[in-house]
């Protein structure tokens, strides 16, 4: 992956990889709630977007909600949207103390690995991404976002333990989905975006670098995800040491990316509803273009989405993507 990122970087043409999964479910016929809970389901959406488009490299689902529920609390699940925490796990700091790091073998943790492990097996032309969630994500979905927000002024003792909990069974399913064959994990830590530069070290990059002190290597990179920083943290998500940096479309892409060192990726940031989901495909050509425009003094940048791309994302738009990028990329040789 270390040779990877380095090709990428000395490329002349700009590379994509946006993060989407559920075009490759519905083309598959399959419901949101099937993928999700079904590691083959999961895998056969992964493979049928790996042949239908030249990402440069696959990914699984980003699913804020599988951890969360290893750790016992309630998702609800639907056949047309993605699952969603539905009650706080933890009513309040000494619910923290007593709380348990379960096991891999909870929740439906076995079928993501099922699916990665597929897909590292078939996959062989590009790198595979697993997808986690963050530190601090998961500790407010199971705190309560709001509450976890009043917790780590009010009582931030409480809130390090409960992020070293989450830290510890993330460093452990990272581990797990490095040893099915995957060649990263797309870390979704959106929540972070919500703090002050200085409280996203804190209460967040600390954690996430604990990961990838432990995980990262010359095989196997972090991506880190925070679709919640509108460029106030960049500088705490650099912190992190991560190899890879994947950006929201709350933020000016040309702008982060002055505040990513030249040798790690800095990916983003088409909006994945306004724009992927919602827009017609002239739209979607003009705003890559747009965004290439801005970018190209970045061998660096990788273009992608702001974030997970949502059900019923038209394929027509997706198709408008990757042709605005191969225009670009004949058009700058």
């Amino acid at each position: 992956m270390t040779q990877w990122i380095h090709d990428v970087i000395q490329k002349k043409e700009v590379m994509a990889v946006p993060i989407m999964t559920h075009p490759g479910i519905e083309m598959n016929g399959n419901t949101v709630k099937e993928a999700v809970s079904d590691g083959r389901v999961h895998y056969n959406a992964v493979m049928k977007l790996t042949e239908s488009y030249p990402s440069a490299a696959a990914a699984t689902i980003m699913d804020l909600t599988t951890e969360a529920e290893s750790f016992g609390a309630k998702i609800e699940f639907s056949d047309i949207a993605v699952p969603a925490v539905s009650n706080r796990l933890l009513p309040d700091a000494d619910a923290i103390n007593r709380l348990e790091v379960p096991s891999l073998n909870t929740g439906r943790i076995p079928a993501y690995l099922k699916a990665n492990l597929l897909a590292a097996r078939s996959i062989n032309d590009r790198p595979l991404f697993s997808g986690c969630i963050g530190p601090f994500s998961l500790a407010g979905r199971l705190y309560d976002m709001s509450e976890i927000m009043v917790l780590i002024y009010e009582n931030p003792d409480a809130a390090h333990t409960l992020l070293q909990k989450c830290t510890d069974f993330i460093l452990k399913y990272c581990m797990a989905l490095k040893a099915t064959g995957a060649n990263g994990v797309v870390m979704a830590e959106p929540a972070a975006g919500l703090m002050s530069n200085d409280d996203c070290k804190i209460f967040s990059s600390q954690y996430v670098k604990q990961i990838v002190d432990k995980v990262q290597d010359d095989e196997f990179i972090v991506v880190l995800h925070n679709c919640g920083n509108t460029g106030h943290c960049t500088e705490a998500m650099v912190a992190t040491g991560a190899a890879a940096y994947h950006f929201g479309n709350k933020c000016r892409m040309e702008e982060v990316l002055k505040d990513v060192p030249p040798t790690a990726l800095a990916m983003g940031n088409v909006d994945p509803v306004s724009v992927f989901k919602d827009a017609t495909p002239e739209n979607m050509k003009e705003v890559v273009a747009d965004l290439l425009e801005k970018t190209r003094d970045y061998p660096n940048f990788v273009l992608s989405s702001g974030c997970d791309t949502p059900p019923h994302t038209p394929a027509a738009n997706i198709d408008a993507f990757f042709e605005a990028l191969e225009a670009y990329n004949r058009s700058h040789q």
